[in-house]
């Protein structure tokens, strides 16, 4: 049973004074509203043109800043990891392995290629104390915290 828009207490006025009412009441939808498109582009992105982002968690423990990102099948000779100035960087390529001879795909949701990401380390670390480790698909980088040094009171003579 279609409902009419003027049995139909959301639609309209009722709408606009549910969610957009400032106490402006010259504001209103109507069913002719039109919305600004997207301006299209000559050239066709291309999903090849962007790396895909690694996602990460970041924590922290007493002593220890930790951050994990899900690798599953990507072989540790594919990861690059390095540090500088305190932000972070993971790069790598998660390989599909041999499908050339696929003639006609059904179904294809898996992200293949490149990934990366880069990210500014919330606390200082020390930079030559690190241990990355792939285990399970799952690469983990520890850095101990450098905790600051509690400032020397200087007596004003």
């Amino acid at each position: 049973m279609a409902r009419d828009k003027k049995d139909d207490p959301f639609i309209g006025d009722d709408l606009t004074a549910a969610f957009l009412d400032d106490g402006d009441s010259t504001t209103k939808i109507t069913d002719d509203a039109t919305f600004d498109e997207p301006e299209a582009t000559d050239e066709p992105w291309e999903e090849e043109d962007l790396p895909g982002q690694l996602a990460v968690d970041v924590y922290e423990t007493e002593d220890k800043l930790i951050i994990k990102a899900r690798t599953a099948g990507v072989n540790k000779e594919d990861l690059d990891v390095s540090i500088s100035d305190g932000v972070l960087s993971i790069s790598g390529t998660l390989s599909s392995g041999d499908d050339t001879d696929a003639t006609n795909w059904h179904i294809q949701e898996c992200y293949w290629g490149e990934f990366s990401r880069t990210l500014a380390l919330p606390v200082a670390v020390k930079e030559d104390e690190v241990v990355a480790t792939l285990k399970d698909g799952v690469l983990t980088i520890t850095f101990v915290i450098a905790r600051e040094e509690k400032g020397t009171v200087i007596p004003i003579q």
